[in-house]
């Protein structure tokens, strides 16, 4: 799991709630629990998402929660150290022996390329097929970050939707001025939820699920570039070096020097 989403999450909530305690205690909190409006804003919101997308992407949109709380699994450091032990593997004892080491990997993708290669595949055909697949990944990712976004958009407005409806309600019993405050504080909670819909849940995870997928995207064109290489019969520690560029400095200096062979 990943400690800094739910973290980060839960302190986003308590610090509302020390907010709520210190002005106004303890016993002010039941006052900040409206059912309408939570049926107004939430049930709002997402229904409207709903209606904008069919069954299928509102559902896989809503499991995409689950994948903010998720640590990504692939190592960069690591996926490098693979592709070079790959190059060694190809340039002493040639690209059909790949076939064999493929069959060991876990990653699909990197998987695919070394079919590509090991069956003569022409090396533009290779970076087209691969690069199609990594745009259609692409695209199913930012479906899921499109779905938390739209539905960060719709979470004010719908605040204000209930909001609105509040005034109407105070508006209408104004000769009852015992109503009056309620009537207000409801159709301010409305835009409280609102708001804590949109910053509090849609944008932290949104945001979360374009830095996986930035890193994904990342990994998977550095792949691309190690099997190029590979098959191009490019040295080992020349092929570590390029796909080192990919990475920051001081990962650089953390995933180790001992992927590549100057000669082989």
């Amino acid at each position: 799991m990943d400690i800094a989403t739910i973290l980060g999450l839960v302190i986003c909530f308590g610090m509302v709630i020390l907010g709520v305690a210190t002005s106004g205690g303890l016993g002010a909190l039941p006052s900040y629990v409206d059912i309408p409006s939570v049926a107004i804003t939430f049930g709002g919101a997402f229904s409207a998402v709903l209606a904008a997308n069919t069954l299928q992407t509102f559902i896989s949109g809503l499991k995409s929660f689950t994948l903010s709380l998720k640590v990504p699994k692939n190592n960069t450091a690591e996926m490098i150290n693979n592709i070079i032990n790959l190059s060694n593997v190809a340039r002493k004892e040639g690209l059909l022996s790949l076939e064999e080491a493929a069959g060991e990997l876990d990653d699909e993708f990197l998987k695919k390329g070394i079919l590509l290669i090991v069956d003569g595949t022409d090396p533009e055909l290779v970076r087209a097929i691969m690069e199609t697949e990594l745009v259609s990944m692409d695209s199913r990712h930012k479906a899921r970050i499109g779905f938390w976004e739209n539905v960060g958009s719709m979470g004010p407005a719908w605040g204000m939707i209930g909001t609105l409806v509040g005034l109407v309600n105070m508006l209408n019993n104004m000769e009852d001025a015992s109503s009056i405050g309620p009537n207000m504080a409801t159709a301010l909670i409305t835009t409280l939820y609102g708001s804590l819909l949109a910053n509090w849940i849609c944008a932290p995870i949104s945001n979360k699920l374009k830095a996986q997928n930035d890193m994904e995207m990342m990994q998977k064109e550095i792949e691309i570039e190690g099997l190029l290489s590979i098959q191009a019969g490019e040295n080992p520690r020349v092929i570590e070096e390029k796909l080192k560029s990919f990475m920051a400095p001081n990962e650089r200096a953390s995933s180790g020097d001992d992927g590549g062979e100057a000669d082989g």
